[in-house]
């Protein structure tokens, strides 16, 4: 800053030659003392007040920041229909945006990226890949048809000024369309930021069409990167609620994954790199990455053999930005001032601003209808009656004026208005040629046409709501084509990390010494982990804990049994025998672990000093064996071996003291018979919402479930495959069965055989499981018709009409026209006929064969095995006493 710049740029009242303006200027004792603080409130404020209403934040009016509605005037004031250089239009912005063309180029590509006000020709960059643009000299720009209708009307526009004075600009424009929130808009101002999400164009015309009947109405975000949203807590896209985006993943093959839409704030390039950094990170495990993306997203990521797709697709919503989170935050400037909103407020605004703007426009075009038709009747008058002819005596032009006043005062009863010198002087200027070809006729034709345009127009006025939703229709089957909902509402499930977590590092145990980690590779291994993991450690003092994995932890010393601790987990059960005290009773326990705090040692025992486990398993699925506990020769014992069966302990918590085994020394416990699950069956639903099992109720009920159940899925493109019921899986979006598996349940489809041109029927039992199987022949036109899992289906087939005629509908018993074969067969041709449609109606009566279940293992209630029920003979042996 030069010194020129130095002089002019203090303020008013500040001394020069070096001093301050908070010193004390004893010259003049008079002057008013003014100290930093007080300045500094004030240019601060100025400042903030500036970048909140000149920068950063739209206006609620028209949806536009400053600059914006700068470059969309610069662009009318530059329109004739052809392409003009963005550079031009950023030249002529300058005039009214007192800024850099860069920001102004910057804004102006925002706005044709979003394609909806600038028809863009040229390189504009590309919002999927994250690609800029060209340079504005070689991209070229000229309004939408949508944009010169819904935008521009500057009989109504609020004028204002330019910063210098010397042009006119709009303070809004008159915008009849809720453009904010189908733009969107973001922005950080001073002290405040605003985050409109962008809406769909046909849900913002039909929501407002709702609000003009009184109807109530919803809307949510529409992105163009498209992806899935879950907007259950978008709380009206104001402060403190939250979107949840995902990218849209398939499965092409079981090595294969597609990303083919991406999360909103996002592109290919950002995603492929966070993708990148979690593979690095050990977070997930990919072989490699390819990205195909041009006009479509198109990223194709593939795994090593033996990963699992629908573990990876989980861990990258948990570790990637396939899955992202937007704050959405409701601000926009209203008389100057910023207005928290929410999107529906905003909607209501926008819509009864564009009634009062169609009014507007309508009592404008009234009162111009109204004043031609006022011009036309004169004209009539003046000439038909002649009153041209009462000026040839007149010489001055007052004369002339007060002769055709005097003139027309006869014929003018019915006008609508006085006549005016203005009226008298454009009649005055009719030429004589045009009087002498004057049409009688045709003149009351205009009149005629003219009145009745005005009387649509008062019409539209007196029923001004319904011209309102006329208006909106228009538009949307104007302009509402190919505008369709992109992104996909669904609600999402909760994804645990440590669940997905790729284990990519090992976990070692030293039991003597008592340290856990994944730096004890000399020590013995346990199991794979992942840095996010919980590890669940036992001591044989009866001592518990649950810790994050680290490098190297000490836990305390005598470790009995270590694993990764699963917190949701309550179908693992622990069997522990344990002795009180140094001699004291022994006692037996089933329990499981939840609610646990980290980091907290918990005791298991009755915690008597001198404890110590005696036996102890864990069990994934409930299990519960039968073993053989051996006692010491002591006293006057006579049987030293007997058996015990956890099945009858009940199961209670982990702080339970657990039941009597024996009041003297054990000796020695072995394992007599390897246990089954002692757990009811797992009953298990499927959420149609988020597509995903559950066991929390959620959904359909599939059925109860055992360790060795599966369920059959089968797809609308012919394909099907039996599978273990993990709560992970992912199900493709064109899923036709859903259920339980019975190995002896015959499948029964109907399908067009593409290369033979014929439908066809089977019948067919699965034998094969975790295998994807396609059961229609692989033609590309060939096409699974109906698919029924019934013992005994029954089908209808609905025949096509071949000139003129029409054959009688078809009733199909499949399990009297086919037999069962195999999976791969062609099976049999069902018509030569055209089809229509087939029907799967309901099935026939059929008894099915009882399923046979294992004989359950009665679990006793906690009375059945309490201390007073319990007994210890002089040989050792147990005695229940049961009610």
């Amino acid at each position: 800053m030069d010194e020129e710049e130095n002089i002019d740029s203090i303020p008013e009242g500040q001394p020069e030659g070096g001093q301050h303006f908070y010193d004390n200027q004893e010259e003049d004792s008079h002057d008013t003392i003014t100290k930093v603080t007080g300045m500094y409130k004030d240019w601060f404020l100025d400042y903030a007040s500036y970048v909140i209403l000149e920068r950063a934040v739209p206006a609620i009016e028209d949806g536009f920041k400053p600059v914006q509605r700068r470059i969309m005037h610069s662009l009318k004031e530059l329109d004739d229909g052809r392409y003009n250089k963005v550079a031009n239009v950023v030249g002529h912005t300058m005039q009214y945006h007192p800024h850099g063309d860069q920001s102004i180029g910057d804004a102006m590509v925002q706005i044709g990226q979003k394609e909806l006000l600038i028809d863009c020709q040229g390189n504009w960059g590309n919002i999927l890949t994250g690609d800029g643009a060209a340079a504005s000299r070689y991209i070229e720009a000229r309004l939408s048809k949508f944009a010169l209708e819904v935008i521009y009307s500057p009989k109504i526009t609020d004028w204002g000024v330019s910063y210098d004075g010397r042009r006119a600009e709009p303070n809004n424009l008159p915008v009849k369309f809720p453009l904010l929130l189908a733009s969107g808009a973001e922005g950080i101002a001073v002290g405040l930021s605003t985050k409109v999400l962008p809406h769909n164009f046909n849900e913002l015309i039909d929501a407002s069409i709702k609000i003009l009947k009184g109807k109530p109405f919803q809307i949510f975000p529409d992105f163009m990167t498209a992806g899935i949203a879950d907007v259950s807590n978008y709380n009206e896209g104001m402060r403190g609620g939250r979107v949840r985006v995902r990218a849209k993943i398939g499965q092409l093959d079981k090595n294969t994954l597609a990303i083919t839409q991406i999360p909103f704030s996002t592109n290919t390039t950002t995603l492929i790199d966070s993708i990148l950094k979690a593979n690095e990170k050990g977070k997930i495990k990919i072989k490699k990455i390819e990205d195909n993306t041009a006009a479509e997203v198109e990223i194709l990521i593939h795994l090593f053999p033996g990963v699992s797709p629908d573990k990876t697709i989980d861990a990258l919503f948990a570790f990637t930005a396939c899955e992202t989170s937007v704050a959405p935050l409701g601000c926009v400037i209203e008389d100057n001032k910023p207005l928290f909103v929410g999107v529906s407020d905003m909607l209501k605004i926008s819509t009864n601003r564009t009634v009062g703007l169609l009014k507007s426009e309508l009592e404008i075009q009234l009162g111009e209808l109204e004043e031609q038709w006022h011009f036309l009747s004169l004209e009539r008058i003046f000439i038909e009656k002649k009153v041209y002819r009462l000026i040839e005596e007149e010489t001055t032009k007052e004369g002339v004026i007060a002769a055709v006043d005097e003139g027309l005062k006869p014929h003018i009863t019915h006008l609508k208005r006085a006549v005016t010198e203005e009226d008298i002087l454009r009649l005055l200027d009719i030429r004589i040629m045009r009087i002498s070809k004057f049409d009688s006729n045709k003149a009351q034709d205009k009149i005629e046409a003219l009145e009745g345009d005005i009387e649509q127009v008062k019409y539209d006025l007196e029923h001004l709501i319904d011209f309102a939703i006329a208006y909106f229709t228009k538009l949307k089957d104007k302009y509402g084509k190919g505008r369709e909902r992109q992104t996909e509402l669904r609600s999402f499930d909760n994804i645990e990390a440590t669940k997905v977590a790729l284990r990519n590092t090992k976990l070692y145990v030293n039991r003597e010494e008592g340290f856990v980690g994944t730096g004890l590779k000399k020590d013995e291994y346990v199991t794979d982990c992942s840095d996010i993991d919980d590890v669940i450690v036992f001591l044989r003092n009866g001592t518990m804990m649950i810790c994050k994995v680290d490098e190297k932890k000490f836990v305390g010393k005598d470790i009995i049994h270590i694993d990764i601790f699963d917190r949701n987990d309550k179908r693992t059960i622990y069997n522990m025998i344990y002795r009180d005290g140094k001699s004291g009773p022994s006692y037996i326990k089933r329990f499981n672990v939840s609610g646990v705090t980290r980091d907290k040692a918990y005791d298991l025992t009755n915690e008597t000093p001198g404890s110590q486990v005696l036996y102890f398993t864990d069990n994934p699925n409930g299990e519960a064996e039968v073993i053989t506990v051996l006692l010491r020769q002591v006293g006057s014992v006579k049987k030293l071996k007997f058996d015990l069966d956890f099945a009858k302990m009940a199961i209670k918590g982990r702080s339970s003291k657990g039941n009597l085994v024996t009041k003297y020394p054990i000796k020695k416990i072995e394992i007599k018979e390897k246990g089954i699950s002692t757990l009811l069956p797992r009953k298990i639903w499927f959420d149609d919402t988020v597509q995903r099992l559950n066991v929390d109720g959620r959904g359909e009920l599939l059925g109860e479930f055992r360790p060795n159940d599966k369920i059959l899925v089968i797809q609308q493109s012919g394909k099907l495959k039996v599978i273990t019921p993990e709560l992970t899986t992912h199900f493709d979006e064109d899923m036709v069965v859903l259920e339980k598996w019975h190995p002896k349940k015959p499948v029964s489809a109907i399908y067009y055989d593409g290369e033979k041109e014929r439908y066809y029927v089977k019948r067919f039992l699965i034998e094969t499981e975790n295998k994807e199987e396609i059961f229609i022949t692989e033609h590309p036109n060939s096409q699974l018709e109906i698919v029924a899992t019934d013992y005994r289906p029954v089908a209808e087939l609905v025949f096509a009409k071949v000139k003129g005629v029409q054959k009688e509908n078809q009733i199909i018993d499949i399990e009297n026209f086919i037999a069962l074969k195999g999976l791969k067969a062609l099976g049999n041709q069902l018509t030569t006929d055209k089809l229509k449609q087939v029907n799967l109606l309901d099935p026939l009566p059929y008894e099915a064969p009882e399923e046979v279940i294992p004989e359950e293992i009665e679990v006793m209630d906690e009375t059945d095995l309490s201390d007073e029920n319990i007994s210890l003979e002089d040989d050792g042996q147990i005695t229940l006493t049961l009610e």
